[in-house]
């Protein structure tokens, strides 16, 4: 769980999650990102490095270019997460109902 935090804040932003998605489908270098997402070099460049932070992506050098690819294990360590979430079964508040239906 200690994970989880990290990887969805670096996915809280749009412009991260679209890198993802496009590195999902295809290996991409800074340039090529920027283009895809209409961005700067340097701001495709931050958002690389707070999602390389969080371990979701790698880059390879290729020549003068890196190229970037995504952890997919990182993205389905964080799908279990959810789905043991989701399975959580609800149960009664161990504070006694009619306490917590005060706060409502």
């Amino acid at each position: 769980m200690e994970r989880t935090l990290p990887l969805l804040k670096a996915l809280a932003d749009e412009s991260r999650l679209k890198i993802v998605k496009l590195l999902l489908q295809y290996n991409y270098c800074v340039g090529a990102l920027a283009r895809e997402l209409q961005l700067t070099d340097a701001a495709v460049s931050q958002h690389l490095k707070v999602l390389r932070e969080a371990g979701l992506v790698s880059g390879v050098k290729k020549g003068q270019y890196t190229h970037y690819a995504v952890d997919r294990e990182q993205l389905k360590a964080l799908a279990t997460q959810f789905t043991h979430l989701a399975g959580l079964a609800k149960e009664e508040c161990p504070h006694g109902e009619e306490r917590c239906k005060e706060k409502e």
